[in-house]
């Protein structure tokens, strides 16, 4: 069924011919990797049949063989040949297409007493069957085998344990007889298997060669000894394995191609020659090359690593003998120990430098820190003197190092960023914004001496973050609700974060306020007291208007002298709408700065009192400038219109109506006052309208007296 995995160990007898076979077969449960059932099978047809045995509780069954586990895998088509002989001929018996998997674990010790055992797994579906030849040893190198039983009951073997020495023909066997049973031990002794020691006479030379039946292997000729095979003794503590060593001579093929070189297969007029690489100059001195020692020239070959060839071929003495010229310095590398650019004022600081071609001795490096600080150094290479120092003062500071000797120069720059690590970022915003409105995004960071400040800015549900070297970022929010907006300021060795939320509205109203200026003594100029200010005149608003709290927001801006915006934002049933809303709240909160009503106490009962910034001045909002100034666009076509039909009313230009003077007083007369002003200017229409009915009847222009104070209140409005 599914889930569970039949195991079949299937065991042959090591009395009998493999005819009679056991197979024990586990139920285990994938799950709970416990087993659920266990049942032993017996076959005597060579399994072709196979018939349970029902036993009763209780009944002990014995296998007289052990077995350890393979690890190799073998698949073998059309069935298993199980024999009676190991290595000898068998019999085929056509079991599924299966798969094999067959060991010999062997353990050889040092008179060559190997013992064996074979187990064999095969697979059939999701059956898995154990088939095990009995163990057997031989001490001929497997010429001849025998079967020996080690134990009376079936063990079965986790390992063997054998250690080199005069205990060599000691082997242990490992093993348990049940899942359940503790460890057994089979300790196997081979020593009365030989009647004595072995002695010159008893070995064999034995050269070692490669698959080609070379003799000279990385340039020596090795011979060992190894014992006969029809002498049955022991080995022991004096034997020793290599007899002789001889060096060969050297060849061709005991070199390699130099650096900068390689064999030009192409070309088979040269043979297998190596050539110099186009890039490569086989002339050039080394890296190492001093001046006034002398340097040989490659020849494109060397020898290879650890080949003990003597005498011979020597492709290594046509090399030509220079002298070390001066070399200009070159590749000239400067760095910072542990890799760190940006540190700390007060951290010390280990500079590197490494020079990869040129002279060193007789160069002279110069090297300036950036700060004042500078110092000349001989042999600064060769002596791996380093270079410490200490900046005091936050920057950035340019440390140079130039390498000059009297064939050439070479320089090397770092830049050195010295920033504290930043404490915290504060994001100042406004808390309302207008649709399409501009706003400004401003950071500040702590300590206010940070520099190097990188600012990372996201708006909103965007995981695109946008970058800025300053601190300020302008934006536009394109729709109506909540905007989340964070800012990261990172500098290299920190990094901080700060998140606030910006209402974005359609309509609202914006009320500049200031403060008695006492209050200026008492202002340290950080958000958190910024915010509580605003909170605390909200709060007395709210008290003294009525006006819930959620409509009203004060926002204290930075700086002296002390002031701070008043958003009035519309009320909840008329956010949604698109007509002309007049704010009736707005009296009552200017009336309540008028009166003096807005007041706190600070440190030492000190009154501040708040007021507004213009108390003769209307009520900014998103939409009023606008609206001011499609008005005034309004006003001049209008004008432009009157002037026009004046202009045709004029003698002489065909004027189809005149106008009475007693018309022309009554019209010219100032505007009533006491009207109300939407009635005075009613739009752009209905002023057209209003012309083209006055120059049908006659009438030679309109001329409309509007003063400041109107226009300011209309624009108010």
């Amino acid at each position: 069924s599914k889930g569970l995995t039949l195991h079949l160990p299937l065991f042959l007898s090591p009395l009998h011919l493999p005819q009679v076979i056991l197979i024990l077969t586990k139920y285990y449960h994938v799950d709970s990797s416990k087993v659920l059932e266990s049942s032993l099978w017996r076959s005597s047809d060579y399994g072709t049949t196979y018939t349970k045995l029902n036993l009763m509780p209780g009944t002990t069954i014995v296998v007289s063989n052990f077995y350890i586990c393979p690890t190799n895998k073998k698949k073998v088509g059309g069935g298993i040949l199980p024999s009676t002989h190991l290595m000898s001929s068998a019999t085929k018996y056509n079991l599924f297409n299966l798969y094999l998997r067959c060991v010999c674990v062997c353990v050889c010790v040092c008179v060559c007493v190997c013992v064996c055992v074979c187990p064999i797994y095969f697979h059939i579906v999701d059956v898995i069957v154990l088939m095990f030849f009995p163990p057997r040893f031989s001490i001929d190198e497997g010429r001849t085998w025998t079967i020996h039983n080690f134990t009376s009951t079936s063990v079965f073997v986790d390992g063997l344990l054998s250690e080199p020495g005069d205990e060599t023909l000691v082997m242990t066997v490992f093993g348990h007889i049940s899942y359940r049973s503790d460890w057994e031990l089979v300790k196997v002794d081979f020593r009365q298997s030989f009647p004595r020691q072995c002695t010159e006479g008893d070995y064999d030379s034995w050269k070692l060669t490669d698959l080609q039946g070379e003799k000279c292997i990385m340039g020596q000729e090795r011979s060992f000894r190894k014992r006969k095979d029809t002498a049955f003794c022991i080995k022991g503590r004096s034997y020793t394995s290599a007899l002789t060593t001889k060096p060969c001579q050297c060849s061709e093929k005991d070199f390699n191609c130099d650096y900068g070189f390689e064999r030009a297969q192409s070309l088979k007029t040269e043979g297998d020659r190596c050539f110099a690489d186009f890039w490569h100059d086989p002339d050039s001195p080394p890296d190492n090359c001093h001046q006034g020692h002398n340097f040989e020239s490659s020849t494109g070959y060397r020898k290879v690593v650890s080949n003990l060839c003597e005498g011979g071929v020597n492709k290594q003495q046509s090399g030509k003998q220079h002298t070390c010229p001066l070399l200009p310095p070159r590749g000239l590398q400067l760095g910072i120990k542990g890799q760190m650019l940006a540190v700390a004022p007060g951290d010390d600081i280990t500079f590197i430098v490494h020079q990869e071609q040129g002279d060193t001795s007789s160069t002279k490096y110069q090297v300036d820190l950036g700060d004042g600080m500078r110092a000349i150094y001989q042999n600064l290479t060769v002596t791996d003197e380093p270079i410490q120092h200490r900046y005091k003062q936050q920057g950035v500071y340019r440390v140079t190092v130039k390498a000059e000797n009297m064939a050439g120069h070479d320089q090397a720059t770092i830049y050195i960023q010295v920033t504290a690590p930043l404490q915290e970022v504060h994001l100042e915003v406004v808390p309302i914004a207008g649709i399409n409105q501009e706003v400004n995004l401003t950071a500040v960071v702590l300590p206010f001496e940070a520099n190097l400040t990188v600012f990372y800015w996201w708006i909103g549900d965007n995981l695109q973050p946008k970058m800025s070297l300053g601190n300020s970022l302008i934006t536009r929010f394109p729709e109506e609700g909540e905007v989340s907006v964070t800012v990261q300021a990172s500098n290299g060795r920190s990094m901080v974060q700060d998140t606030k939320n910006v209402h974005v509205y359609d309509r609202f109203q914006v009320i500049p306020l200031a403060f008695s200026s006492n209050l200026d003594r008492f202002n340290p100029n950080i958000p958190e007291w910024r915010e509580d200010v605003g909170q605390v005149v909200t709060k007395i608003l709210t008290k003294i208007t009525g006006i819930p709290q959620v409509s009203l927001v004060t926002m204290v801006k930075r700086g002296l002298p002390t002031t701070a915006d008043l958003y009035v934002l519309p009320p909840e049933s008329q956010r949604a709408k698109r007509s002309v809303f007049v704010d009736k709240r707005i009296p009552a909160i200017k009336q309540a700065f008028n009166d003096n009503n807005v007041s706190f106490i600070v440190r030492g009962g000190l009154q501040v009192l708040v007021k507004l910034a213009d108390p003769n001045g209307g009520v900014a909002g998103p939409g009023v400038w606008a609206l001011a100034v499609i008005f005034l666009i309004s006003l001049l076509a209008t004008g432009s219109f009157i002037l026009y039909k004046f202009k045709r009313k004029l003698p002489g230009r065909n004027v189809y109506a005149q106008m009475h003077n007693e018309k022309e007083q009554e019209m010219t007369s100032p505007v009533n006052h006491s009207e109300d002003t939407q009635h005075i200017i009613q739009g752009e229409e209905f002023i057209d309208d209003d012309l083209d009915s006055q120059t049908l009847g006659n009438h030679s222009g309109v001329v409309l007296s509007i003063n400041s104070r109107e226009l300011h209140s209309y624009l108010t409005s």
